[in-house]
C-alpha cells in the first residue's frame, strides 16, 4: 500500500529576529484571536492529527533569543521537521538578515538533503508594499525555501495557511523534485509521448480513477496555451508537457499532487525509491526455488520487443542503455555474451534475455523484483511484482511424488580440465560460468565429450563404460562439439525433471565412493537453465505472430 507520507508528526520551528512576530503568530493560531498580552517566549504547541488537513500530530515550537543560548537555538534547529523563517515587512534589515544570519545558519548544522524552509514576512497589516520580489530572489537562491507567504498576526491574514504551507513542506516537500533530473513517465509503447490511453492508465494507476474526456481536453488545452512543445502533432502529451503539468500544480501549492504520483512509484522524501517497494515479502521455504511465472515471461518479453526498435530480435548497445534508463544501474554487462545465447555481434538475444532472468531468479530473486519495479512492472495496493515469479514446492515432495514440476534445473558439469566441459556448455547455449561442484546427492550422467577424436583409455582404475555397470548407471553418452546431437540436453533435463528414473538412484553411491577417498579433480559446474528459456521465446514468440 503507498502511504502519503514516512512522518508520524511535524515539528516546526519559528525562528526570527527579535521583534517580527513569531510568538503573536503562534498564538493567534491557537485561540484565533490576536493576543493583547504576549509573553516573551510561548510554550511547545501540540495540534491533534484530527484536526490537521493531514491528520498528522503537528507540535509548534517557538524561538526566544532573550531565553536561549544559540546551543540550544542549533539543537532546535536540528530536531525541526520545517523551519519558519519569520521577518517583519516593516524592517527591512530583518529581511536582510534571512540571507546574512537566518538561512547560512541552518545550512551550517543542518546536513544535506538541508531542512525545508517557509519564508513568513509578518505584520502585512501595517505596510501597503509588498516584499515578494526580495523574497523570490532569496527563494530563487536556496532550493530549500519550499514557499514564501506574507501574513498578520493582528488580522489572522494567512496564518492558518502559513502553518499548512509548514506542515505540507515536510509531507510533500518541493524542493527534491525540482533537483531532480530523473523523470517517470507511464510512456507504454516508449514514442516518447503520454498518448489519451497512457494518461488515462497513468491516471488509474497513480489517483484509482479514470479521466473524464472533457477533463483531458482541458488538461490539452491549458499546456498549449502555456508552453509550445507542451503537445505533439498527433495531440499527445510529451514529455515537457507533463513536467509542465506538475510544475504547475507546485505552483499552486498542491505539491501532495505530484508527491502522490511519485509515492504511487515507490519514491520515498529523499528521492530514494523504499526497500518495501523494490522487495516486497516473498515466503521461499528451505527446499522450495523461484521461478518466473507465466506473467514475469510475458512482461519481460513486452520490454524486450519496445526497445528492440530494429526488430533484430536482439538488443544492440543503445537499445541497451534504453531498456536501463529507469535503472541506478544495468543488471548485466558486455560479459553478457559468455553467459547466455547472443547474435553475431555479441549482443543479448530475446533467447538470453530470459536465460538472464531465468537465471537471476532462481540464485538471486530480489534482484529480478527490484529490477521490475524499475522497469515499471504495475504495482498497487493489490498486487506487486512478486505475481512474476513463482515459488516451487519442497524438493522432498518432488522425491516423495517421484516427479518434479519445476521449470528450471541445476546441472553441474564436472570432470577433469581439458576433457572439454565448457566446450559442451558453450555448444549449447554459450553458458560459461563459474561455479564450483559443492557435492550432493543428484542424479549423474557420464558424457563421452570429444567423440570425434576417437576413445582413448582414461587414466583410471576403471573405465567409465565398466564403473557405469558395475554402478546401474547409464553408459556414457557420446558427444562432440563438432557433431553435437540433441540427445544429451533432452536427457539432462529428463533426469532432472524425474530424479527417480530406472538406473539413476544408483549415482548417490558413485557419490558416495568418491567422498570415500577416490582422487578426482572437480571441474567448473555449469547451469543448464537456458532450455525453458529458450522454449519460452520460441512459444512467446509464435503467439505473437498467431495474435497479429
Amino acid at each position: 500500500m503507498v502511504r502519503t507520507s514516512c512522518h508520524r508528526n511535524v515539528r516546526i520551528l519559528l525562528i526570527g529576529d527579535k521583534g517580527v512576530g513569531k510568538t503573536s503568530i503562534i498564538l493567534s493560531l491557537v485561540s484565533e484571536e490576536f493576543p493583547e498580552d504576549v509573553p516573551q517566549k510561548a510554550e511547545e504547541i501540540t495540534i491533534p492529527a484530527d484536526v490537521t488537513p493531514e491528520l498528522v500530530p503537528t507540535h509548534i515550537v517557538d524561538y526566544c533569543e532573550a531565553e536561549q543560548t544559540e546551543e540550544q537555538l542549533i539543537e532546535e534547529i536540528q530536531r525541526a521537521h520545517v523551519i519558519c523563517i519569520i521577518y517583519s515587512v516593516t524592517e527591512e534589515k530583518t529581511l536582510n538578515r534571512v540571507s546574512s544570519y537566518w538561512l547560512p545558519l541552518i545550512k551550517k548544522n543542518t546536513p544535506e538533503p538541508h531542512c525545508p524552509i517557509v519564508l513568513v514576512g509578518n505584520k502585512i497589516d501595517l505596510s501597503s508594499e509588498s516584499t515578494y520580489e526580495v523574497a523570490g530572489s532569496i527563494m530563487d537562491e536556496y532550493p530549500e525555501i519550499e514557499s514564501f507567504v506574507e501574513c498578520s498576526a493582528k488580522t489572522l491574514m494567512n496564518i492558518s495557511e502559513m502553518f499548512y504551507y509548514a506542515q505540507n513542506a515536510v509531507l510533500h516537500p518541493t524542493a527534491p523534485i525540482y533537483i531532480t533530473d530523473r523523470q517517470e513517465i507511464c510512456d507504454l509503447d516508449n514514442d516518447g509521448f503520454l498518448s489519451d490511453k497512457e494518461l488515462n492508465l497513468f491516471q488509474k494507476r497513480c489517483f484509482d480513477t479514470p479521466l473524464r474526456k472533457e477533463v483531458m481536453q482541458d488538461i490539452k488545452t491549458i499546456i498549449n496555451k502555456n508552453i509550445s512543445d507542451g503537445l505533439s502533432t498527433n495531440n499527445t502529451i510529451t514529455l515537457s508537457g507533463f513536467l509542465f503539468l506538475h510544475n504547475l500544480f507546485m505552483q499552486r501549492g498542491r505539491s501532495q499532487t505530484t508527491w502522490a504520483v511519485l509515492r504511487r512509484f515507490g519514491y520515498q522524501e529523499n528521492l530514494d525509491i523504499s526497500k518495501e517497494y523494490l522487495y516486497p515479502k516473498l515466503s521461499v521455504p528451505n527446499g522450495c526455488s523461484v521461478e518466473l511465472s507465466h506473467k514475469g515471461y510475458q512482461y519481460l518479453s513486452n520490454l524486450f520487443e519496445r526497445y528492440d526498435k530494429d526488430g533484430d530480435d536482439a538488443l544492440s548497445p543503445k537499445e541497451v542503455e534504453g531498456i536501463f534508463s529507469t535503472c541506478p544501474t544495468p543488471a548485466f554487462n558486455s560479459c553478457i555474451r559468455d553467459m547466455v545465447p547472443t547474435n553475431s555481434k555479441g549482443w543479448i538475444t530475446l533467447e538470453g534475455w530470459f536465460c538472464f532472468w531465468t537465471y537471476t531468479t532462481l540464485f538471486d530473486y530480489p534482484t529480478t523484483l527490484e529490477y521490475l519495479a524499475y522497469f515499471g512492472y504495475p504495482i498497487n495496493d493489490h498486487e506487486n511484482q512478486c505475481t512474476a515469479v513463482q515459488v516451487t514446492r519442497e524438493k522432498k515432495s518432488d522425491i516423495l511424488k517421484k516427479q518434479s514440476l519445476r521449470n528450471v534445473y541445476v546441472c553441474h558439469v564436472i570432470g577433469e580440465k581439458g576433457s572439454g566441459k565448457s566446450t559442451l556448455c558453450q555448444t549449447h547455449i554459450g553458458h560459461n560460468l563459474t561455479k564450483y561442484f559443492n557435492g550432493s546427492n543428484i542424479p549423474v550422467l557420464f558424457v563421452a565429450n570429444k567423440d570425434d577424436m576417437g576413445r582413448v583409455r582414461q587414466e583410471y582404475f576403471i573405465q567409465p563404460d565398466i564403473f557405469c555397470k558395475e554402478n546401474n548407471l547409464p553408459p556414457p553418452i557420446e558427444f562432440s562439439s563438432i557433431r553435437p546431437k540433441k540427445d544429451l540436453f533432452i536427457k539432462l533435463t529428463t533426469m532432472a525433471a524425474f530424479p527417480h528414473s530406472l538406473g539413476l538412484i544408483a549415482g548417490y553411491e558413485m557419490f558416495s565412493l568418491w567422498k570415500a577417498g577416490v582422487s578426482i579433480k572437480t571441474g567448473v559446474s555449469v547451469t543448464m537453465i537456458a532450455l525453458l528459456a529458450i522454449f519460452l521465446a520460441k512459444f512467446l514468440k509464435s503467439e505473437k505472430s498467431t495474435t497479429r
